[in-house]
């Protein structure tokens, strides 16, 4: 038997992939209503591309029954981690599947290197700090504009999809805690580490998010807040998981609205008359757990109409991006969306938001590339088009 590493793959993970799946197919279908779940078992295939596939290739790779080549590299790489196999799966190990196949990776990362494209998340942040490899920015300007202190209560994390690609989605989420009055401030961020932790390629991620706790705890904040699904799963869940310590608590924008709602603090004014639906983003909804407290902010906006898609909730179909596919398999990506922008098309709405920089991209594209005519939003840049009255 080839020698196991134990460090990536604990005695724990081994159990559960040797002894716990018995290829039921129940990870292919939502155990509730039998829609297919997963991407990419249903683009390539092929039993390797569904979980109970990655579980049996896990169990071949560490016991030696198969070798690291190419050929293991897309069953590998070739899934957007979107957790849709963990809510359908029934068996002792669900909620593990995405942490297995996630160090399934740091192991061919090792062996045979990422999938193509992937390396540049890693050299692009070891030049710029960011996996887009745009000059890095230090957010001085922004502090500039919006006149933000240096110390301040409470963090925005911007995250990178939304300062370098996303920029409207940001300065809508800068435009809302200024008009609710919350004392918040912006820091020097560096890639909060998640595309790296999603494609296996680790080595930079401890050393970047101690400089993020670093630059946060020199704030003086006691909370962050970011409109990103991936950086919000990052730094609440992976920093805690990777070891790091911090003292400041992690809050997504959403659940900041809700609480302002629901204290009274805030109030929506004026009237946004579209019909909206909602796409659940993988990394907020299957991976945190967050499905109601979105709705219920889209229901407290006047005029709003919501609909719902088909498959919706922890039976979301995936945007398509997660987990290094959108820059290792493009085109795949888009084909993902697409499927979800004809899901939102079949509602009757004119607005298709969620509430992830990374998914407004994907939709958007598929949105663009497939003549869809549908608008596009974040819930965050529905808000920032309505009147918002303040209360003591």
């Amino acid at each position: 038997m080839a020698e196991i590493d134990k460090s990536l793959m604990g005695k724990e993970f081994l159990e559960m992939a040797f002894d716990n799946c018995i290829k039921c197919s129940t990870c292919k279908y939502g155990y509730k209503n039998f829609d297919k779940i997963c991407p990419s078992g249903e683009k390539f295939l092929f039993e390797s591309y569904w979980a109970s596939g990655r579980i049996r290739t896990i169990r071949g790779l560490l016991l030696g029954d198969l070798e690291w080549n190419e050929d293991v590299k897309d069953p590998i790489f070739a899934c957007t981690t979107c957790g849709g196999c963990m809510d359908s799966c029934q068996a002792p190990h669900a909620d593990y599947i995405i942490d297995m196949i996630e160090a399934l990776r740091e192991l061919a990362v090792r062996h045979i290197g990422p999938a193509k494209n992937q390396e540049f998340l890693v050299s692009r942040c070891e030049e710029s700090c960011n996996p887009y490899g745009e000059p890095n920015s230090d957010n001085q300007e922004l502090k500039k504009k919006y006149e933000l202190p240096d110390k301040a209560e409470w963090v925005y994390y911007i995250g990178c999809t939304s300062n370098y690609r996303q920029q409207n989605l940001r300065d809508s989420t800068i435009r809302f805690l200024k008009k609710a009055g919350i004392d918040f401030t912006l820091i020097d961020e560096h890639c909060c580490t998640s595309p790296m932790i999603r494609t296996g390629q680790i080595n930079i991620c401890k050393d970047y998010m101690n400089y993020n706790i670093a630059q946060i705890m020199n704030t003086g904040a006691k909370n962050v807040i970011t409109s990103c699904a991936g950086c919000y799963r990052t730094l609440k869940k992976d920093f805690e998981r990777f070891g790091e310590n911090f003292n400041f608590e992690v809050f997504h924008t959403i659940e900041l609205v809700k609480e302002l709602l629901d204290e009274v603090k805030i109030n929506f004014k004026s009237d946004y008359n579209k019909r909206v639906t909602y796409h659940d983003p993988c990394h907020l909804g299957r991976h945190m757990g967050i499905y109601e407290i979105p709705r219920e902010i889209y229901k407290k906006i006047p005029g709003l109409k919501l609909v719902e898609m088909k498959r919706n909730r922890n039976f979301a179909w995936c945007c398509g991006a997660g987990g290094g596919v959108k820059i290792g398999y493009p085109d795949w990506a888009v084909e993902v969306s697409k499927e979800r922008l004809e899901e939102a098309k079949e509602t009757g709405a004119t607005v298709l938001s969620s509430t992830c920089p990374f998914c407004r991209t994907n939709l958007s594209d598929a949105n663009e590339n497939y003549n869809f005519k549908m608008e596009v939003l974040d819930l965050i840049e529905i808000i920032d088009q309505i009147d918002i009255e303040v209360l003591d």
